[in-house]
């Protein structure tokens, strides 16, 4: 094979020329317009709830703005999955608050709820006051324990910031993810379930709560014949031509997801008798992951070719293809990385033209956050030391899953 099948690259439908023409055709190439309106509808009708929607510049924008919404500001702390990307926890930051991180638990991968419980109690031992905002995230689409999540929130009275940045099209008892809590975060990078080539939404409870994101993500403008700020606000507005993109995806929003989930189950298949490679699922009928990501996890004792070389070599550039803007790595080891044999068969399927990537590390892990309270229990690290993500974007082919399995298991000695 003599391409190279990447993780997950977004697709077009087609039908995204039309609406960009329209935008040009019209003059409307600015952080407003039809398409933004049309993309906003589209959304608020495939979330349902009775919810609404803004459109916004991105995905990490969608929690700043959140958070910002739910009271959050300098001297505040704020509860954050640990085992997720960096823009779930440094919008925190951004307002000056602390992230509080929570580590996870092994059925979903994602927030445990007795250990969320245990963190709010003890934040309101030492600090005085409870934390201000709780952000679960849906670990590469795959739902939370919701149902216990929200009954810790309920019981103590905090706002649910929902990270559905990977879970569009997911669901949680039949009802779309990042609409249980007082707000839900989705993403429209090039990388996810459909793109924007960039962007993102907050999903809002009502029209009222969507009238003050607006107002914060455009500029936090008073009525005045001139420019009257009183509050601080962002420019976070999704731009006309990116949301006709998104208008154009919306109609293949359905295909996509059927796609992930049919990789899925293929790969299900393909890796049922493959000893020491473990394909991470739904834990029950009441979860309906999208499957953005498929994971598997490699046993400890699995030995794979090259583990001799295992870190041997600084990566040139930096993982995800952060278009050559990183710093250089001090060393060629930090104290906490995936296990030997999962960095070998990373190398060993980048040889074959088959890119793959390691779980998330923890963000309780992260040097940039080394002071920032924590309360693990050791499920994401262990996750993180033998997890790896495996392509499954609507590019990938089912010849491309069997070869991708193909050089897997022939990467197993």
């Amino acid at each position: 094979m003599n391409k190279r099948i990447y993780l997950c690259l977004a697709h077009m439908s087609g039908n995204e020329q039309k609406f960009i023409q329209e935008a040009f055709d019209t003059n409307w190439v600015v952080p407003l317009g039809p398409n933004v309106n049309g993309f906003e509808q589209d959304l608020k009708e495939f979330a349902g709830q009775d919810r609404e929607v803004v459109a916004l510049s991105a995905g990490t924008a969608a929690v700043h703005l959140a958070l910002l919404a739910c009271g959050v500001g300098p001297g505040d702390e704020v509860l954050v999955q640990s085992f997720t990307f960096c823009a779930s926890s440094h919008p925190i930051t951004y307002l000056g608050a602390t992230p509080v991180f929570v580590d996870s638990e092994e059925d979903t991968w994602n927030m445990d709820p007795v250990l969320l419980e245990e963190a709010i109690k003890d934040r309101i031992a030492k600090t005085g006051k409870k934390p201000k905002a709780i952000v679960p995230v849906y670990l590469y689409g795959m739902p939370a324990k919701l149902e216990e999540i929200m009954a810790v929130a309920a019981k103590y009275d905090i706002p649910v910031v929902e990270d559905a940045a990977e879970g569009l099209g997911s669901k949680y008892d039949g009802q779309v993810c990042g609409t249980f809590g007082k707000y839900g975060v989705l993403s429209f990078n090039g990388n996810k379930m459909i793109t924007t080539s960039g962007g993102g939404a907050l999903i809002c409870a009502d029209a009222e709560a969507k009238k003050e994101i607006m107002f914060y993500a455009t500029q936090a403008r008073e009525n005045y014949p001139y420019y009257q700020h009183e509050k601080i606000g962002y420019n976070y507005r999704m731009s006309n031509i990116c949301a006709g993109i998104g208008r154009g995806q919306m109609t293949v929003l359905e295909e996509h997801i059927n796609h992930h989930k049919h990789t899925y189950e293929l790969y299900k298949e393909l890796l049922a008798d493959v000893k020491g490679v473990t394909l991470h699922g739904n834990p029950s009928d009441r979860y309906d992951s999208n499957f953005w990501l498929n994971t598997v996890t490699l046993d400890p004792t699995l030995r794979v070719v090259g583990e001799e070389n295992a870190y041997k070599e600084a990566v040139a550039g930096a993982v995800g293809g952060a278009a050559g803007v990183t710093h250089e790595a001090k060393s060629l080891h930090t104290d906490c990385e995936p296990n030997a044999n999962v960095e070998a068969m990373r190398m060993a399927l980048d040889a074959a033209g088959i890119e793959s990537r390691p779980l998330w590390k923890p963000m309780h892990k992260q040097p940039v956050y080394a002071n920032a309270p924590a309360y693990v229990n050791g499920v994401s690290e262990a996750l993180f030391k033998v997890g790896l993500c495996l392509p499954s974007g609507p590019c990938v082919t089912d010849e491309d899953i069997v070869y991708i399995v193909e050089q897997l298991k022939a990467a197993i000695l």
